[in-house]
């Protein structure tokens, strides 16, 4: 927390004589008379308006305080800041054909794919990473940041559908490269998850795969889904029903691709054989990073401002009711 005018602080001072002349003026003005005799008030026991008596100069005192605060303009405020971090950099490239909502993982292909890609995300803080979808297209849901918590939003809201079916590996992996062929990092890493066969794009696979390599980047590939078949959504006049249909995963293409840029292919035939795949990735090597970070500033006095008129609200309603004084 900082403040836009902080010299107005200062006027905080001035509560000290305020409290001190209240004082001062109680204890001129305590009341007293003469009787004969105190017993018929023994075990008279004070009223709660003689112990709230002082509240109302308490909130007065406290308005005046926030107000000064006010005055100062409070913010939550960050600059750009450059840090040495260990980390590198990733694009994470993600199917999400039709055929992702197949149920042989759970609750289906592409959510497993992202909850374990979200678990991977979180165990790396200063890698720099970014997201690529495709299916019959490809295009950039997240750039390369290290702001995590944006691309895990971002991953939140990828879904089958989103663009036009089929699978376009090649263009997949070529968008991502991309993103990373610029990159200043030693360690330049793309995972690419899929649970079919290229069958559109203008790129082919292998030819991507060589791209990469020569702009020194690996990949690693992860075929997704059983052995044999598996339940695959299929809309029809009654509703959505779930056929068994096979697997088809062009395992070689795949191997190749990896086998090019120096990375490695893996399968996933359920939920917790991809969660052991990206614990296995996650053991690549690090190398130092610049990470830039900035914070755009933010008022905050609005919400003392409003502390200020709900004290002066309740010492103006406890004055001229409760505590009213008779003169």
């Amino acid at each position: 927390m900082v403040f836009a005018n902080p010299t107005y602080l200062y006027l905080l001072l001035l509560l000290i004589p305020l409290i001190g002349w209240y004082v001062w003026k109680m204890r001129k003005m305590q009341a007293s008379m003469q009787i004969s005799t105190s017993q018929a008030f023994a075990g008279k026991k004070s009223t709660f308006k003689v112990y709230l008596r002082h509240l109302p100069f308490a909130l007065r005192t406290a308005a005046i305080a926030f107000l000064i605060i006010v005055l100062a303009r409070p913010q939550s405020t960050n600059s750009w800041q450059n840090v040495n971090a260990e980390g590198i950099d990733i694009m994470m490239v993600m199917d999400v054909s039709t055929s992702m909502l197949a149920q042989d993982f759970q609750p289906n292909r592409l959510e497993a794919a992202k909850n374990v890609a979200a678990a991977f995300i979180n165990g790396r803080p200063n890698d720099n990473i970014g997201l690529v979808v495709f299916a019959g297209e490809s295009f950039t849901q997240c750039p390369l940041t290290t702001d995590h918590t944006v691309l895990l939003n971002l991953f939140k809201d990828i879904y089958c559908g989103m663009i036009e079916d089929r699978t376009a590996i090649g263009l997949g992996l070529a968008n991502a490269i991309s993103r990373l062929k610029d990159s200043q990092s030693i360690s330049k890493v793309i995972i690419l998850l899929t649970d079919g066969v290229n069958n559109t794009g203008e790129i082919a696979p292998v030819t991507a795969a060589e791209i990469a390599q020569a702009f020194g980047i690996r990949v690693y590939t992860i075929g997704v889904g059983t052995q044999g078949e598996a339940p695959y959504p299929v809309q029809t006049p009654s509703g959505t029903r779930y056929i068994n249909q096979p697997v088809e995963i062009d395992e070689q293409v795949l191997q190749q691709m990896a086998g090019i840029t120096g990375g490695q292919y893996y399968r996933a035939t359920n939920n917790s054989s991809l969660g052991e795949i990206y614990k296995e990735i996650d053991q690549l090597e690090k190398t130092k990073i610049s990470v830039q970070e900035y914070s755009k500033k933010q008022e905050e006095y609005r919400n003392i401002a409003l502390i200020v008129f709900a004290l002066l609200l309740i010492e103006f309603l406890l004055r001229y009711t409760v505590l009213k004084r008779i003169p």
